[in-house]
């Protein structure tokens, strides 16, 4: 199958807002995943990416002030730097849409494990599964013994040079070209071959294979491992030219920190050599967009480690923007026939009990605490708290559906080794929603939420998404009747849309089917945000109940429904996605007023009041450094727009603009910047409102 991408606009590359397109093919190779589509959304207003209009550091001057001619040859630049960035788009493949990447993947971590086994005898396998970008594969190194001295050798630590080494080994057994193949066998001739090669790894893995018979899959008569595939036919079909080592990191054996502390090896594979570049340059522009960097040095958050790990301190920039993030959610939530609603922090054990997360999530909940001779739980979740409010009085048909909506904090236990910046944290804010309808309000709900999704998204400059419906699992709840008519709404709403979607059968949740949504970033980076999933087991477990029309009491459909995930990850997106170069709406600080006097700096303060009171968020800078510090310090910030305020402008009540992505843009009256300034904060739209100039007189 072969999909047409529209890369058109901000979310596939540095792109500003664009009105052509640029059409690229992707080869989709149907497999165990029956479809694939990346979803472009039109949006009409939103953020652009990183590099979108390129500030410019040189200062104020009349030259280029005064000179239309500056202006249009700005202009034409710009424009041909987008186009040249729109036909470098490289929108790289990913396991989901191509199985035989994924092939390539699996085998090449086993090719890895047998190059390490080859090149240090004394290494032990555990695990090697395919990832995002590539696989990796965990070793164990035990201490041994000297064959000469009898000394204890310490267990090998894995360097760099190791890397090249089990590198070089990789790329003489690919090019052997070795068969891999397939093989069954009884769970007690899996052990017996497992203890013959004394890897007690192993073992653990096979106790928990709990289907038969055992898969075995060999590279020749040189290797084996462990596994349900799939795989490429032979090591020749590997392309050498497109694997590379990354590094190695440290993970205990099962996650269990009591356990071994392994050696884990990062690797990334393609099918051809382009891509692994493409992919190189790629993460050469991720470490720049790095939000643990960027947060620390724009001062928007930080994590405390005197507080505890995975815990955010969000600043006063920081929350300026996220305080813009949840006025625009609620709005849109309230205008699309939601009520908002707030629930506690923590409740009594019972209530987990109930909802099963204490027998099915206890691993990510934090330990209980005492109150009154109860036991109390600071929440994972918040749908049971909406499950009680639900059930608060009986509901009748005429009274479906309810759409709740919540900004909820929740507390979740994650190890120490798994939290990343915002990207992983044990306290967030997820932006919940719970809709309690009747079956055949279902589909209708659905695309609302859709819709919903959208609107919100595009906002924020996210028009890419990957979309996968994911179908019953071998485990459930739940009549047939109610899963079939619940995939077939959620299946009906995503056509209704007009959205192309892939399946993964069986992939769904055990309580329902859902439908999740990832964004593509500004450098092609797929992240997991929004989801609606159906539940089939909280009304159970609650005994939520309506009237019907005939007077007999029936089990509401809810659906979870996520657009953000947390407003924490969402965040980190955002900062990666947009370079910490926020839009003109989400700025911190929109407007900075640079004095070039102190004469003029009580005018600096009148404006700013009067800007304040418009909903503008406006900074004044010291005015202790040259003005061409005090610009390349605001443009350093990142401020959107900068206004040079000397005696003259003091006199004329007016102001000398210039944005950070446009340049220079003349001079304006104060009450017609701050009028402009607001639309543009209202519409979400950058300043490109020229104002007067004064042409420079000829010598």
């Amino acid at each position: 199958m072969t999909l047409l991408l529209s890369l058109s606009g901000k979310a596939a590359s540095f792109l500003s807002s664009s009105s052509s397109a640029v059409t690229r093919r992707v080869k989709i190779t149907p497999g165990r995943i029956k479809a694939h589509a990346i979803r472009s959304a039109t949006a009409a207003r939103g953020v652009g990416g990183a590099a979108a209009g390129a500030s410019r550091s040189t200062p104020f001057s009349s030259s280029i002030r005064n000179s239309r001619m500056a202006r249009f040859m700005s202009a034409t630049a710009d424009a041909t730097v987008q186009k040249e960035q729109e036909e470098n788009v490289i929108i790289l493949p990913t396991n989901e849409q191509d199985e035989d990447l994924l092939k390539i993947r699996h085998s090449s971590a086993h090719v890895m494990a047998m190059a390490v086994q080859q090149a240090f005898p004394e290494a032990q396998v555990t695990i090697g599964p395919w990832i995002d970008n590539g696989f990796y594969y965990d070793f164990y190194f035990p201490e041994t013994v000297h064959e000469e001295t009898g000394e204890v050798v310490p267990a090998r630590k894995l360097t760099d040079s190791d890397l090249k080494e089990i590198k070089k080994t990789m790329d003489k057994i690919i090019s052997k070209d070795y068969p891999i193949y397939r093989e069954e066998v009884s769970r007690e001739e899996a052990k017996r071959r497992i203890e013959e090669i004394q890897e007690p790894f192993k073992l653990e893995i096979l106790d928990s294979i709990k289907t038969e018979p055992i898969t075995i899959y060999h590279i020749g008569e040189e290797w084996w491992d462990l596994c349900a595939g799939p795989h490429v036919e032979s090591t020749g079909k590997l392309p050498k030219k497109a694997i590379q080592l990354q590094n190695v990191a440290g993970a205990y054996w099962r996650g269990d920190e009591k356990r071994e502390m392994l050696q884990r090896i990062y690797a990334t594979a393609w099918k051809e050599p382009g891509q692994l570049k493409a992919f190189k340059k790629m993460m050469e522009e991720a470490k720049k967009r790095d939000h643990r960097v960027l947060g620390k040095q724009l001062d928007l958050f930080s994590i405390q480690e005197d507080a505890g790990g995975g815990l955010v301190f969000w600043h006063p920039k920081g929350s300026k923007v996220r305080s813009k993030i949840e006025d625009f959610w609620k709005e849109a939530h309230v205008d699309n026939g939601y009520d908002i609603v707030y629930t506690p922090h923590i409740a009594n054990l019972n209530l987990w009990k109930t909802s099963g997360h204490n027998d099915f999530y206890r691993d990510g909940m934090f330990q209980q605490m005492e109150v009154e001779n109860e036991e109390y739980q600071i929440k994972p979740m918040n749908c049971p708290f909406h499950c009680l409010m639900y059930k608060d009085e009986l509901r009748s048909y005429r009274d479906l559906p309810f759409r709740w909506a919540e900004l909820g904090t929740v507390y979740r236990y994650e190890r120490s080794g798994t939290l990343h910046g915002l990207m992983r944290v044990r306290g967030f804010t997820q932006d919940d929603g719970h809709i309690f309808c009747l079956p055949e309000q279902l589909q209708d709900e659905i695309v609302a939420v859709l819709d919903l999704t959208e609107t919100i998204l595009s906002r924020f400059g996210f028009d890419k998404y990957d979309i996968m419906l994911s179908t019953r699992p071998e485990k459930s709840v739940g009549s047939d009747k109610i899963w079939e008519s619940a995939t077939a709404a959620l299946e009906g709403a995503l056509k209704e849309k007009g959205w192309e979607y892939g399946i993964d059968e069986g992939g769904g949740a055990f309580y329902g089917p859902k439908i999740d949504l990832k964004i593509r970033d500004a450098i092609g980076r797929s992240w997991q945000c929004s989801t609606v999933q159906c539940d089939f087991n909280l009304p159970d477990r609650f005994g939520l109940e309506y009237v019907s029309a005939e007077g007999t009491r029936e089990r509401p459909i809810m659906v979870h429904r996520a657009i953000f995930g947390s407003i924490e990850r969402f965040f980190g997106i955002l900062v990666e996605n947009t370079a910490g170069d926020f839009p003109f709406w989400l700025a911190p600080t929109q407007l900075k007023l640079l004095p070039v006097t102190d004469s003029v700096v009580e005018y600096c303060q009148e404006v700013s009041k009067k800007a304040a009171k418009m909903g503008l968020r406006v900074e004044i800078d010291r005015g202790n450094e040259r003005l061409a510090k005090q610009i390349r310090n605001a443009e350093k910030a990142r401020i959107p727009i900068m206004a040079v305020v000397g005696v003259k402008e003091m006199e004329t009540g007016t102001l000398a603009i210039r944005s950070r992505k446009k340049g220079d843009l003349g001079s304006f009256a104060v009450d017609d910047l701050l009028q402009e300034l607001v639309r543009c904060d209202d519409e979400a739209i950058e300043m490109t409102t020229m104002g007067k100039t004064e042409e420079k007189e000829e010598a």
